[in-house]
């Protein structure tokens, strides 16, 4: 039961992340601040059930269920003809979900539904994402990179690893006012940008009417002397 987590652990994917899988083949979705890999779930389970999972896949599919301090549960709702509660299924019935009306050949063999399973669980959904500009002092390679608010600095320098092999060879520094005096300050690398004094400031310019890429915080890298191996 459940699916194996083939893409590279991260404990936060932007929703453009799971956009990207969107076929049977590769398969995510998200609800209520998670992410989860459907795709051996679409694998072992064909039919027409699996079908409505299909055609959400990339996407947020919180509205299919209610959230408690306990669990997910699938959304319900007043049957205007025969005035009973029936699950709410959008995009028709789907895998677990029993019929509106009894059956004989309904498969409930299944130890737990697939939306209780943990072991479909890849990560969490950002909240909110920010863009940092990289300047890597040695080479003068300025990057663009929109991240997860919440993700620590070496969680970021994991991502960098795709414009850079060799991110783990650098101090991470910003430039902050200390005692009147602008200087380079390293970034405590198990801390997040908020945490680390870099604030966020696309709601300001919201207010103000700013353009939210009016200014964008650059973290400058400092090469060091332990130079990794790509």
């Amino acid at each position: 039961m459940g699916a194996p987590k083939e893409a590279p652990a991260k404990r936060y994917y932007a929703p453009v992340e799971v956009a990207a899988h969107s076929s049977p083949d590769d398969c995510w979705v998200s609800f209520h601040g998670s992410v989860y890999n459907l795709t051996e779930l679409i694998k072992n389970n064909e039919g027409p059930l699996v079908q409505p999972v299909i055609k959400v896949a990339g996407s947020d599919i919180s509205h299919w269920f209610d959230k408690t301090e306990e669990s997910v549960e699938i959304k319900m709702y007043n049957d205007p003809v025969t005035n009973l509660r029936r699950p709410y299924c959008p995009m028709g019935r789907f895998l677990h979900v029993p019929p509106s009306e009894p059956v004989g050949d309904w498969d409930t063999s299944f130890e737990m539904p697939w939306w209780k399973d943990e072991a479909y669980k890849v990560g969490l959904l950002s909240l909110s994402m920010r863009k940092i500009r990289l300047k890597n002092v040695l080479t003068g390679q300025e990057d663009l990179m929109e991240v997860p608010a919440e993700e620590t600095i070496e969680e970021i320098r994991e991502r960098y690893l795709e414009f850079n092999w060799h991110a783990a060879s650098y101090a991470w520094k910003v430039m902050k006012q200390v005692e009147g005096e602008w200087t380079f300050l390293g970034l405590d690398m198990e801390l997040s940008l908020d945490e680390n004094g870099v604030k966020d400031e696309a709601e300001d310019f919201e207010d103000l009417s700013i353009p939210n890429d009016f200014y964008i915080p650059v973290i400058h890298l400092y090469y060091t002397d332990d130079l990794t191996i790509a």
